[in-house]
């Protein structure tokens, strides 16, 4: 699977999931009030082939005033961790998208699902409790003045929303993958070494995603990347996902990822001139 179905998968647990936590109606297309993800942490730990079993569970780990962290890992059929999730969520008013407290009701059922996750399924490349920019400092100007690469651009298609009328999560991070090869294909394809007639890939090993503002279908956005950090088999790339309408971010999410031998289905060594390219490539300047 790819990066938009893992979190398809996960959002439509959490659908499920919101009927034990008391609020069954919260993703029906008249709800009042729903769930949507604020800040999300993924680790994507052993690959999903086609056809293979896959099972889902869950829980709250804190509860806040109008918001919660909740859990949730994709298991395979003999137990092994194939990927987690880690997901501050909102409890908003899906008219004004505002959001509000937790009915008693809610919060007991929220109470009641409290648990600690593995320790298996800690992230690793990232601290899901590190400071983060503020939404207003985030700025299309800034990531343009900084030369950074415009990655992928669109207008959101009516078919990429969620039953509230905006742009659903899954489609969001998918957007945002599909746009990479735009700036990595030939890059990657250079690691490879297509002399050597190695098939060449890549897989992401973590994701943290910020979600600020929610588009809807005709909504223009574009997508600017920056280098996060290297290391001699992993690459770190920051993305901002923004609306050129207003400057201001629908977006940010910074990955983890590896290039991959798909013979091997090991992370290829990257050499040290093609890790300098990769800099001049996507210069470094944003975070999250």
């Amino acid at each position: 699977m790819n990066v938009r179905l893992y979190v398809e998968k996960q959002m439509e647990g959490l659908a499920a999931f919101s009927h034990a936590l008391a609020m069954p109606y919260a993703f029906q297309e008249n709800a009042p009030s729903t769930l949507v993800p604020v800040d999300q942490h993924v680790r994507f730990i052993r690959e999903v082939l086609p056809g293979r079993p896959l099972t889902m569970q869950g829980c709250v780990v804190s509860i806040g005033e109008s918001d919660a962290v909740i859990y949730q890992e994709l298991r395979h059929s003999d137990g092994l961790l194939s990927a987690a999730f880690l997901t501050r969520v909102a409890h908003i008013d899906t008219k004004a998208r505002e959001t509000f407290g937790w009915s008693r009701r809610a919060r007991a059922a929220l109470e009641a699902h409290i648990d600690t996750p593995p320790a298996e399924a800690a992230p690793r490349s990232f601290d899901p409790d590190a400071p983060t920019l503020a939404t207003a400092a985030i700025g299309i100007e800034q990531a343009r003045d900084l030369g950074m690469p415009l990655i992928g651009k669109g207008a959101v298609p009516q078919h990429h929303l969620d039953m509230h009328g905006r742009m659903a999560p899954p489609w969001i991070i998918g957007r945002i993958s599909d746009s990479v090869p735009n700036l990595l294909f030939d890059w990657r394809n250079r690691v490879a070494g297509a002399d050597k007639g190695r098939r060449m890939g890549a897989a992401v090993l973590e994701n943290r995603l910020r979600y600020h503002r929610w588009p809807k279908a005709g909504d223009l956005f574009e997508i600017y990347t920056s280098l996060g950090g290297t290391a001699e088999k992993t690459h770190s790339l920051v993305h901002w996902m923004m609306d050129p309408a207003t400057g201001k971010p629908w977006a940010t999410s910074q990955v983890v990822a590896i290039t991959l031998d798909l013979e091997k289905r090991k992370a290829m060594p990257t050499p040290p001139d093609m890790l300098a390219e990769l800099e001049t490539l996507a210069p470094r300047g944003l975070s999250l």
